[in-house]
């Protein structure tokens, strides 16, 4: 792996004292981590369907507090082929909802020096607002090439015609909001949707597949160069699936298979020694997965300055 030479701007502006973007190489493709900020949650999201006092235990482990969770989210941009791809777009601006630490993404494009009109194409992960939201922002879509290529399962574009939120366990206020973003995204950028059925390679070596799960379309997103891979897991993944894979998170419309697409998915990169980055995983989110028996382990990568 060799994290030298990206084509990135190193510098962080004036305003930004901690890092908010992190550039590495994947073979001869430029990969760049970027966080559209925090997103803070109850802790029952990490695991309605877990003991209270196993999850109570968990956090205490972790040094973390018993009542909230700052959720990190963290999007991707690739080149390659040409090519300068966004993997999902972060959460824009929900005002009701009352999340202001979140929502940065933009504002860290600019910073890290990426025109938003040098953008070809867009991944989504699924259409979970914190993943769409950052394109509905006023002013975005005027700044965006007419062009673009939005590409996303067709699994996740027909579920959010009818979304089912029975098997969700949200805090309230949020399945409304999920819904507005979905139907307000499909509105204003239908035209520029590509759908594909399981897998879709959008540029040499970037693959799309879709996982489903978390939701019926969900994807995730490989990038492969020479010998070295990276899977950006979207919402595959979350911080307490590694030790607790059966555990179910709060935004999971299908919980059990989604469980059963984390194990897989987990196994596979332990397997393959390959690169892990994921949406809610702390900034920036890049590790590799060891198998530790039944369970996991994230190791992250050392930082290279």
């Amino acid at each position: 792996m060799n994290l030298h030479n990206t084509s990135y701007p190193v510098t962080s502006g004036p305003e930004e004292l901690v890092p908010s973007r992190y550039a590495l190489k994947v073979g001869d493709i430029d990969v760049l981590v970027v966080s559209d900020g925090v997103l803070p949650l109850p802790t029952q999201m990490l695991g309605h369907n877990a003991d209270p006092a196993d999850r109570a235990a968990w956090l205490k482990d972790m040094f973390l507090p018993q009542d909230a969770f700052d959720w990190a989210l963290n999007v991707v941009v690739v080149r390659s082929g040409g090519k300068t791809i966004l993997i999902d777009a972060g959460l824009g601006s929900d005002p009701d909802l009352n999340l202001p630490r979140a929502g940065q993404l933009i504002k860290r494009l600019e910073a890290a020096g990426i025109d938003l009109g040098s953008v070809t194409d867009l991944v989504l992960t699924h259409m979970h607002m914190d993943h769409i939201g950052g394109l509905l922002v006023e002013g975005v879509k005027e700044r965006l090439r007419k062009d673009l290529r939005i590409h996303v399962a067709a699994a996740e574009v027909k579920f959010w015609e009818s979304p089912d939120f029975s098997h969700t366990s949200m805090p309230q206020g949020f399945p409304d909001a999920l819904r507005s973003a979905a139907k307000r995204f499909v509105s204003e950028y239908g035209s520029n949707l590509r759908t594909f059925d399981e897998e879709q390679e959008i540029a040499p070596g970037v693959v799309a597949r879709r996982t489903g799960g978390h939701t019926p379309g969900h994807s995730v997103v490989r990038v492969a160069s020479g010998d070295d891979g990276l899977t950006f897991a979207g919402d595959a993944v979350f911080t307490v699936g590694f030790e607790q894979p059966d555990w179910h998170n709060g935004f999971e419309h299908d919980p059990e298979e989604a469980a059963r697409v984390r194990v897989r998915l987990l196994r596979e990169l332990a397997k393959s020694g390959e690169m892990l980055v994921a949406t809610h995983l702390p900034f920036p989110s890049i590790g590799r997965v060891a198998a530790d028996g039944d369970a996991f382990r994230f190791v992250p990568v050392f930082w290279d300055y």
